[in-house]
């Protein structure tokens, strides 16, 4: 494992992902050509049951010459009927285009659909109390989870609540089990009033509070409000390339560890962060 402030290359961060419903070509286009970072082709709630086979028979051709692009497919969740043809055409389809799974619920559906799909990277979603509890196990439930994500609209129904501040705990769980698997900080569940740029931002500076990066979007407008919501602030970014540069000049000068002017002392594992957020800002 690559160390952090050795200089290694830190991977681009994923902060927008914008649904498209399968069932829509045209809107599945208009997503892969926009500023999106993922574009998640869905199958589950965007698309009606009469919809779903037809959705599903339109994928290979959806997802085809997008070599460059990152492309998820949301499957239906497990206990529908639609969930093994789903997983079955997924497993048909190119190798980077991964697949995100709703109502993930133990470790056992995490492998059951790794199983399906063959070798690609698994998103799951955590829907449901049993979900939230088994967190941590789930995160670690097979080599191929490439991230954990918090589906609050179903969790809210689940858990009968609407005020925000139920949902703290869950979010904490999701942010705390992504991190000790080693996987990327969790992107926010969609925010469903499109027109509301304001409310979206401050949702967004919220989830940024609590160690999520980036957002779900349900329509291309919210992805430039999304972004400016996680990008580094000047400063922020300043104080990220001052400990990287100071860091970078202790090792070389063969020492482990540097005091910035402003009396903070640093090492190798503090210098993580920053990296992080260097490479968000660009």
């Amino acid at each position: 494992m690559s160390q952090p402030g050795a200089g290694n290359p830190v991977e681009r961060p994923v902060v927008t992902l914008l649904y498209a419903p399968a069932d829509r070509p045209d809107l599945v286009e208009k997503a892969l050509a926009s500023a999106a970072d993922v574009v998640i082709v869905d199958l589950e709630d965007a698309v009606a049951p009469a919809h779903k086979e037809s959705a599903r028979a339109a994928l290979g051709r959806l997802v085809a010459g997008q070599p460059g692009r990152r492309v998820q497919v949301r499957v239906n969740a497990l206990d529908t009927p639609w969930s093994a043809l789903d997983l079955a055409t997924v497993a048909g389809l190119p190798a980077q285009v991964a697949v995100r799974v709703p109502k993930v619920g133990s470790p056992l559906d995490v492998t059951r659909v790794a199983a399906a799909v063959g070798d690609r990277p698994l998103h799951l979603l955590l829907e449901t109390a049993g979900g939230i509890e088994a967190a941590s196990d789930i995160a670690r439930a097979h080599p191929r989870v490439a991230s954990l994500g918090l589906g609050e609209a179903d969790l809210r129904s689940d858990l009968g609540v609407d005020d925000d501040a139920a949902l703290a705990y869950a979010r904490s769980r999701v942010v705390i089990a992504a991190r000790a698997a080693g996987l990327p900080a969790p992107a926010m569940s969609v925010y469903p009033n499109v027109r509301d740029d304001a409310g979206l931002a401050r949702s967004c500076a919220t989830g940024r509070s609590l160690g999520f990066l980036g957002r779900t979007a349900i329509h291309p407008r919210q992805l430039p409000v999304i972004a400016a919501a996680f990008a580094p602030t000047e400063v922020e970014l300043a104080r990220a390339q001052l400990v990287v540069a100071a860091l970078r000049d202790a090792q070389q000068a063969g020492s482990g560890t540097v005091v910035l002017p402003d009396g903070t002392f640093l090492d190798v594992a503090m210098v993580e962060r920053a990296r992080r957020t260097v490479a968000l800002a660009d």
